[in-house]
């Protein structure tokens, strides 16, 4: 029997040596070392340090607050971009969304500002219009000091009522005197009692209506009070009263000389 000999396979040939190739390589590890990212929110808060702006504290990964200087949200948003990852960069659409995200609070703010203008504006004007109140008698439902004179009151009574009382309430809503009237009431002239305590502190009016014995209620009776001063508290004009007591402009509801 005749022995077979092995078969010999020849070597693959070699590829002849190619720089090019080594220099790509180099060149590829030499960009991995020169464009390895740093972390964006360092790179933010540099960039924000070096133009002065305020840098917001670090917090883990968290992206920093936008700051409502739109020149300093430009300055991170460019070296956001700077910073990214060339190799898994960051989507455009994120850029857009930041970017509309900022333009909507940006209106926003500047909707703010001039809705604050406008309400000072109004203000004074609406302070203007009630200057000439003071030295005048103004109709309030308020807790009032009485002064030293008499003191008008509205007492008006329910139309179907035969008989009615003016009350004199503390601010606690204890009742300090009664006063017997006449339906349909109108105008009086109300000076407390000797000794009531009514003309040492705030009080309250109430008329309260009376048919056939029977309580109908009772209701708030407006007094005329003098007008001491006129402010602006909260961007709306209040009335001064001689207690020192304030009640909105508004809430006034007739005006006489004083």
């Amino acid at each position: 029997m005749r022995r077979r000999e092995p078969t010999r396979t020849s070597p693959p040939p070699t590829r002849p040596f190619d720089p090019t190739l080594r220099s790509i390589s180099a060149s590829r590890e030499i960009l991995m070392e020169t464009t390895q990212p740093t972390n964006p929110n360092d790179a933010v808060r540099e960039a924000l340090a070096s133009s002065g702006a305020k840098v917001p504290p670090s917090d883990g990964d968290s992206s920093p607050a936008i700051s409502s200087d739109f020149e300093t949200f430009l300055r991170m948003l460019t070296v956001q971009m700077e910073n990214q990852d060339p190799l898994n960069p960051v989507d455009s659409a994120e850029y857009a969304v930041q970017l509309a995200t900022f333009s909507g609070v940006e209106q926003q703010v500047m909707t703010n500002d001039l809705l604050r203008g406008l309400t000072d504006q109004f203000g004074v004007s609406g302070l203007n219009q009630v200057a000439d109140w003071v030295g005048q008698r103004a109709r309030v439902t308020a807790a009032v000091l009485p002064p030293e004179e008499p003191m008008t009151i509205v007492a008006e009574t329910a139309a179907v009522a035969d008989g009615a009382e003016l009350i004199v309430k503390a601010g606690d809503g204890t009742v300090l005197e009664r006063h017997r009237i006449q339906p349909p009431g109108g105008e009086v002239a109300w000076t407390p009692f000797a000794g009531s305590g009514a003309a040492r502190q705030p009080v309250t009016f109430e008329v309260e209506s009376f048919s056939g014995g029977t309580s109908l209620g009772a209701s708030p009776a407006p007094a005329y009070v003098p007008v001491r001063e006129v402010r602006i508290e909260e961007g709306a004009a209040v009335i001064v009263l001689p207690g020192g007591e304030t009640v909105p402009a508004t809430s006034v509801t007739a005006l006489r000389e004083g």
